[in-house]
């Protein structure tokens, strides 16, 4: 009977663990059930043709610099230009007293006019000893003697010549003129100084502002794309002022130079890059942000950059799924800015994929599209690179005199 009685509660208490077993499987059912879907914002993957940019930081430097200097010494009678001017080749900057050089090129004419003088006089002695010694009245001596003063006088005429050119020129000296097309900047000698060829500052420094270039660098592993974009053309080079709003145009401009070694201290390259500079946006001495066009990719997939998270197996996104729930997919990011991410693998076009609330989903995550939500912009893509004469960059102009 007690037997019994034992088998019975037995019993009993494994229904009672039965039953509570299968209601602790049914509550996370009915708690998955029971959770409401998330609210992200999703977005299509497109196919677009995506300019690809190597970006760097870069200084902007004037085309031509040019330090004024006088050329002869003596005092500043007068200053004819105003700080911060444009000024073109020939523009008459400022002029030195021309007295004392105007009086040595008057002393060189007064001596040219001497010798030609005695030059004429010679000749004509020459003429009348050359028919005396015909007819025997004179020797031949004295007629190859008049030969030989007739030499020297010539010689004279040439060298007053030659000192008459040289007053000219420093004549000439005393009106200092512009010898590029630039802004002046500070001046740095007033009138009634007297001006040395020695002056280390001299009186201005012109800077051509257009066109304007930019120096930057970039890391030696993308020698090979720049070199590729060179043997294309003449790659676009966009230059932002640092800390200039999201708003402003960038300049356009295209890139010049590539400097024939790598840095080796720091292994990067140099590059120069020419802008036009109509709006005087870029000024030297700035520092810009420059992003160089390296190629164009064609029928590229793409997302915005904020569809792309980071895990500890690589990039990946959410893509809608069937039944308003998401899949969580593993993709390989060949390219990314602030505008696009381009895949190479993962994704296909017309799929979408989770822009807005990622942070909250899992894989198999029960969704709701709101409206909005980020989507692809409007890549403009540059035209084809034109040479380095399409371009129309200036080669660089000589100096002119008057200037180092």
């Amino acid at each position: 009977m007690r037997r019994a009685v034992l088998i019975a509660i037995a019993v009993i208490a494994l229904a009672v663990a039965a039953y509570h077993v299968s209601a602790g499987n049914k509550a996370p059912a009915k708690a998955a059930a029971a959770t409401p879907p998330i609210p992200v914002q999703v977005t299509g993957v497109v196919s677009r043709n995506v300019p690809i940019y190597l970006t760097a930081l870069g200084t902007v430097q004037a085309s031509q610099t040019v330090t004024v200097r006088p050329m002869i010494d003596g005092p500043l009678t007068s200053v004819n230009f105003k700080e911060g001017q444009d000024v073109t080749a020939g523009t008459v900057l400022a002029r030195i007293d021309p007295r004392p050089y105007q009086a040595t090129l008057d002393q060189a004419n007064g001596k040219l006019a001497q010798d030609k003088a005695l030059l004429a006089n010679a000749e004509l002695d020459l003429v009348r000893y050359v028919k005396l010694a015909k007819t025997a009245y004179s020797s031949a001596q004295q007629a190859d003697t008049q030969r030989a003063v007739v030499a020297q006088d010539k010689a004279l005429v040439k060298q007053d010549q030659a000192s008459v050119e040289s007053a000219q020129t420093q004549l000439s000296y005393t009106t200092i003129k512009a010898p590029i097309d630039g802004r002046t900047g500070l001046r740095q000698v007033d009138v009634g100084n007297i001006v040395h060829t020695t002056d280390a500052n001299g009186l201005v420094v012109i800077a051509t502002l257009h066109p304007i270039a930019v120096i930057f660098t970039l890391p030696q592993q993308d020698l090979p794309q720049v070199q590729a974009a060179l043997t294309a053309g003449s790659p676009e080079a966009l230059a932002s002022l640092q800390g200039a709003t999201g708003t402003a145009t960038p300049d356009q401009g295209t890139l010049t130079v590539l400097d024939n070694q790598v840095d080796p201290t720091t292994g990067t390259i140099k590059l120069k890059a020419m802008f036009p500079n109509p709006q005087s946006h870029l000024w030297p001495g700035a520092f810009v942000t420059v992003k160089l066009l390296a190629r164009t990719q064609d029928n590229a997939i793409v997302v915005p950059p904020v569809a792309v998270q980071q895990g500890p197996d690589g990039d990946y996104v959410y893509v809608v799924a069937p039944g308003n729930t998401v899949s969580r997919r593993i993709v390989t990011v060949s390219h990314q800015d602030e505008q696009v991410a381009v895949i190479s693998s993962g994704l296909k076009p017309g799929e979408q994929v989770v822009v807005n609330g990622a942070a909250r989903l899992n894989d198999k995550s029960r969704i709701k599209i709101l409206a909005g939500g980020v989507s692809v912009p409007a890549l403009p893509v540059p035209a084809p690179a034109a040479s380095a004469q399409d371009a129309g960059v200036p080669a660089r102009q000589g100096g002119a005199g008057g200037a180092t």
